[in-house]
């Protein structure tokens, strides 16, 4: 028996990186998978290869910070799997620039994909989970929110967002089984990539010395996903190498 036998899982950006890791993770567990990706043909590799193992998987291209995106995705979920018992909000996308060199398009495209992106995927499921009187809902935020990257106020600002709709959200829907959560990684060494001199810069700061790798933040996503996760309300992990102490 899986942690998650026969639960329906919708992870967000789960082509590639820490959101495919989850995924995988999730079907080795006996989820079901969803993999929701603007990437249609990276989704569709993951779901292939989850298929393999035998669970069932289904890969949906959709931009998650597009409403009616959104909703035809969730639709297919609910018409071919039913209603999903997890959502892992993970689709996101990471600039540097200093603010006063920033145009208002790229502000916006990191509010558009970073936080609006969770509150319309989550949106969409809520109403099946409150229904079932089940859910698990977690929010990939960073460690970037409580301290913040020269050169990155707009991701901070939006993943401050995450952590703040996490835990406003959790007074709305706990007393319905729904178990809402956030995760603040550190840096991962995954597909997205930032600047080389950024990175070694962040780098220097890590009390660990190293970046984190994809298989060291999963199993938190893991432990949120399950039934045991329902006595953590709002609250925020921080598997980050020390960057940030809490």
């Amino acid at each position: 028996m899986g942690k998650l036998d026969r639960r329906i899982a919708v992870v967000t950006g789960a082509a590639t990186g820490l959101g495919r890791g989850i995924a995988e993770l999730y079907a080795s567990e006996g989820a079901e998978i969803v993999i929701v990706d603007r990437n249609g043909q990276g989704a569709e590799r993951v779901a292939a290869a989850i298929r393999a193992t035998g669970r069932r998987s289904l890969a949906l291209e959709a931009d998650v910070g597009d409403e009616e995106s959104v909703d035809r995705a969730f639709r297919r979920v609910a018409e071919e799997f039913g209603a999903p018992d997890i959502l892992v909000n993970n689709a996101g996308i990471v600039t540097v620039s200093l603010l006063e060199d920033m145009a208002t398009a790229t502000f916006d495209e990191m509010i558009r994909i970073d936080l609006k992106s969770v509150f319309l995927c989550t949106r969409a499921v809520l109403p099946a989970m409150r229904a079932k009187g089940y859910g698990r809902i977690v929010n990939i935020a960073s460690q970037i929110a409580y301290k913040g990257a020269e050169g990155m106020t707009h991701y901070a600002a939006a993943k401050a967002g995450v952590v703040g709709l996490t835990r406003s959200l959790a007074y709305e829907v706990t007393r319905h089984g729904i178990a809402v959560n956030a995760i603040c990684p550190g840096p991962i060494d995954t597909d997205m990539k930032l600047p080389p001199e950024w990175a070694a810069k962040k780098q220097s700061e890590l009390v660990i010395g190293r970046q984190g790798t994809v298989g060291e933040v999963a199993p938190t996503a893991l432990l949120l996903a399950c039934e045991d996760a329902a006595f953590y309300v709002g609250a925020t992990f921080h598997p980050n190498g020390g960057d940030i102490m809490v």
